[in-house]
């Protein structure tokens, strides 16, 4: 108001009416500068900390799309580390290796439980076995091995273990005949030769 009265009395002689005018401009710029110039700082304000805000986001997301791409590049060198030095197994590597104490080549055939390929117990071995309450396509007959011989054919049954239980017509010293449940699937094996193993 000081400021105000100098002007008046001493720079511009004024009316009163202009006095009032003057007073009513001053005041309204006064006004117009302290009401605004908050509002327009806090909006500065807000606009710097959005911007702000969208530029962490933007450097976060790049942080992470990079360690992804790290992550997933470390992966497969892991991954290719760990293949090479890894002996390769075999496909069937949930079964427990066998130990195989020989093996030799041998004509395969197969029979059923029937009087005219055996005899008139069909379904009891030479060992004294029931191959048919067992239900079970895993006995072999053969007269050059010991009853209870563990065996395997891995060209025709692959991993399968065979166990001897039954004997052959005293011609057929070498062979060894694989006991089928149903007639048909015997007739269709048919005469193989194959190397066999004899397992622990």
């Amino acid at each position: 108001m000081k400021l105000i009265q100098i002007i008046r009395e001493e720079i511009v002689p004024l009316s009163s009416r202009q006095n009032l005018v003057l007073l009513i401009t001053i005041a309204c710029v006064f006004q117009f500068v302290l009401f605004y110039t908050p509002a327009l700082a806090d909006e500065a304000v807000n606009q710097a900390k959005s911007q702000s805000n969208i530029e962490n986001n933007l450097i976060i997301n790049d942080s992470i799309s990079k360690d992804a791409t790290i992550d997933s590049e470390a992966a497969k060198l892991i991954n290719t580390a760990i293949a090479s030095s890894t002996p390769e197994t075999p496909a069937a590597s949930s079964t427990p290796a066998v130990k195989v104490l020989k093996t030799s080549t041998h004509v395969i055939t197969a029979y059923n439980s029937e009087v005219a390929q055996t005899d008139n117990d069909p379904c009891t071995t030479a060992n004294g076995f029931n191959v048919c309450l067992h239900g079970v396509e895993d006995t072999i007959a053969a007269n050059f091995l010991k009853f209870g011989t563990k065996v395997q054919i891995p060209e025709l049954f692959g991993d399968r273990v065979f166990v001897v239980r039954d004997r052959m017509n005293k011609k057929h010293p070498n062979r060894i005949d694989v006991w089928m449940k149903e007639k048909h699937e015997a007739v269709h094996f048919g005469v193989k030769v194959a190397k066999i193993q004899v397992i622990e």
